[in-house]
């Protein structure tokens, strides 16, 4: 997958991992981009070990597994946060 396509699924998955667990985070758009490439790299090695496929483009099952990465990845720097 190519640095536009991790940057393009980042995106969505943050949007919407922040979507599902609104709070005020500092940082905004960029931010949101990292916790998003963070949490479709995370979700990808998860589903992968996992034997549940990997992340390959932006297609659904690549968005659903990165954002439950991207939900892990801002629970995390939540709690790191604080």
């Amino acid at each position: 997958m190519g640095i536009l396509s991790w940057i393009v699924l980042g995106l969505i998955a943050g949007i919407l991992a922040k979507l599902i667990m609104p709070g005020r985070d500092p940082g905004g758009f960029i931010l949101t981009i990292l916790i998003g490439v963070a949490g479709a790299m995370l979700g990808g090695f998860i589903a992968t070990g996992l034997g549940r496929g990997e992340v390959t483009g932006v297609n659904l099952h690549s968005i659903m597994v990165a954002i439950g990465g991207s939900v892990l990845v801002l629970l995390i720097y939540r709690t790191l946060r604080r």
